[in-house]
């Protein structure tokens, strides 16, 4: 390779410009200009300084080649990784101040260092970017909890059981109802998730203005491709025209929401429902690529490879743990033990403890508890009570659906209900808008203000914006299992087809009426 193009090659590797280029050498752009476009040799001066910044040989530099062996060219040479090429999830102090703000919700004593954690997140992302996100990981492993906490937030099942309150109220499933349940909890769930899936990421100073521009404020059917002209793309910052929209599918699209209950039923086929977190991090390995995971999943996954078997995975340099990721797995688990909510939170625990910890492994339990429960009730108000008394009531969680349940009780308007989330959770910072706890509210408000409707429901937890899919996908599911499929519009259901497409391996498209036989299966494997 000629100077002139090595010397190129060797600056756009580092992702240096001209100018930046310059001054590591000190000479001029026009100078690093002419180098690289042949018209000037350097001085040899600097071909040496080059040499020795860059770790190439004068050979390779001079002459074009380079005959050192492998080992000659990597003697005494630090070998690293390319960090600018590593995915930020990948990479803990691009998420650093996430890591901050994720350190002082759990109470953590770590604000004397904020202006540490500001800095580190300026940094290029290289090898001193890396050291210091080490340092301060090493800070919150070691942090101890500010005085005067006021909350008790375990992350093992007998801690966690401990502090539970009593859900008194019996539970008789109808069996002659049960197969109609378990099809509305999966399309109901299903259906959720396609309407929020289409504006997925959307804040919501651009999507209400959409939603009214395009008739459909309040939010009552699937945004459609034919509500979309060239010159509303081009009036939001939004890519609308990227989305997957109801009127142009053949079934569900895939989706990290809907893959992950599919992936739940193949572990309970494949380990039984004694399954283990081992067993799931296996599974998890096995089923899918590293890309279809996201956030804390996308870390745990990693650190699965590495070799930090769960709990460990959770914790080590995961600062999405208490984000929504394990929510939004748990619904199988209620699926598969209607009128059983411990029995569902705990299967929730076992999966949620690989990736999440404290409220993010209470979300999913949460979810779980609330199916099982809505197996045997269509009373909203008692789903959303045999859900909280499966996990901690001195948790951070619990406060926040007690807060909307009291507030609903109280007559607190659907509209001040909904204004309150925004206002302690900001959905235009990623921490507020995938916090487990600002989704769950979420979730917890559109049940109740949604009157058992799952239509109203859906569309009220994905107009309120923060993780659309997410939300409803799950109030779908609780709504679905809680009245079962006749009660689904065929609005909301034709589009689906009765197919959901995976990206899981050696699984593809499936029905979903197989679905629910198999896990009607599950259900009489108790």
């Amino acid at each position: 390779m000629a100077m002139p193009e090595l010397i190129h090659k060797l600056r756009t590797g580092a992702k240096l410009s001209q100018e930046q280029f310059a001054a590591l050498f000190h000479v001029s752009r026009q100078s690093v200009q002419k180098w690289e476009s042949g018209l000037v040799t350097p001085e040899l001066s600097k071909v040496i300084e080059i040499s020795k910044y860059f770790g190439v040989s004068l050979d390779a530099l001079i002459l074009g080649r380079d005959n050192r062996t492998v080992e000659e060219m990597y003697r005494g040479r630090e070998v690293k990784p390319e960090y600018s090429k590593m995915a930020d999830w990948e990479f803990y102090p691009s998420n650093i101040l996430t890591e901050y703000e994720q350190s002082v919700d759990e109470g953590l004593d770590v604000e004397m260092y904020q202006d540490l954690f500001a800095a580190v997140s300026r940094l290029p992302k290289d090898e001193t970017k890396k050291k210091l996100g080490d340092v301060l990981f090493e800070i919150v492993k070691n942090a101890g909890t500010v005085k005067n906490y006021p909350y008790t937030e375990p992350s093992t099942l007998p801690e966690i059981r401990a502090l539970r309150k009593e859900f008194p109220i019996p539970l008789a499933v109808d069996g002659d109802r049960l197969e109609e349940k378990v099809s509305g909890a999966w399309l109901g769930r299903i259906c959720g998730c396609m309407l929020g899936k289409t504006v997925e990421g959307i804040r919501t100073d651009e999507f209400l203005p959409f939603l009214k521009e395009t008739g459909n404020y309040p939010m009552h059917r699937y945004i459609r491709r034919t509500d979309l002209s060239d010159e509303i793309c081009r009036k939001y910052n939004f890519p609308f025209n990227s989305r997957p929209f109801a009127d142009e599918i053949d079934g569900m699209p895939v989706d990290d929401d809907t893959n992950y209950t599919v992936l739940a039923q193949l572990i309970i086929e494949k380990y039984g429902r004694d399954f283990t977190p081992c067993d799931v991090s296996e599974a998890w390995v096995d089923c899918q690529s590293k890309n279809a995971y996201c956030t804390a999943e996308r870390v745990a996954f990693c650190n699965f490879v590495k070799g930090y078997e769960p709990p460990q995975s959770a914790i080590y340099k995961n600062p999405f743990r208490e984000w929504i990721g394990a929510q939004i797995r748990g619904d199988y688990f209620g699926y598969i033990n209607p009128g059983d909510p411990e029995m569902a939170a705990e299967m929730a625990f076992r999966d949620a403890c690989i990736s999440h910890v404290k409220n993010g492994i209470y979300g999913e339990m949460f979810v779980a508890a609330m199916i099982a429960v809505a197996a045997a009730t269509e009373d909203i108000e008692q789903i959303l009570e045999g859900g909280l008394a499966q996990i901690p009531c001195t948790s951070r969680l619990h406060e926040d659906i007690s807060a909307v349940l009291e507030g609903y009780r109280k007559g607190v308007s659907q509209k001040a209900a909904f204004e309150a989330i925004h206002k302690k959770y900001n959905e235009y910072s990623p921490h507020g808008w995938c916090h487990t706890n600002a989704n769950a509210r979420i979730v917890a408000a559109s049940l109740l203000y949604g009157n058992g409707d799952l239509g109203k429901s859906i569309c009220m937890a994905v107009e309120t914006g923060f993780d659309t899919d997410c939300n409803g996908a799950t109030v779908g599911s609780v709504l679905g299992m809680a009245k079962g499929a006749g009660a689904i519009g065929e609005v909301w259901a034709k589009p689906i087809n009765g197919r959901l497409h995976t990206s899981i391996f050696g699984v593809g498209t499936v029905k979903i009426s197989d679905c629910v036989q198999t896990t009607l299966k599950h259900i009489r494997q108790r």
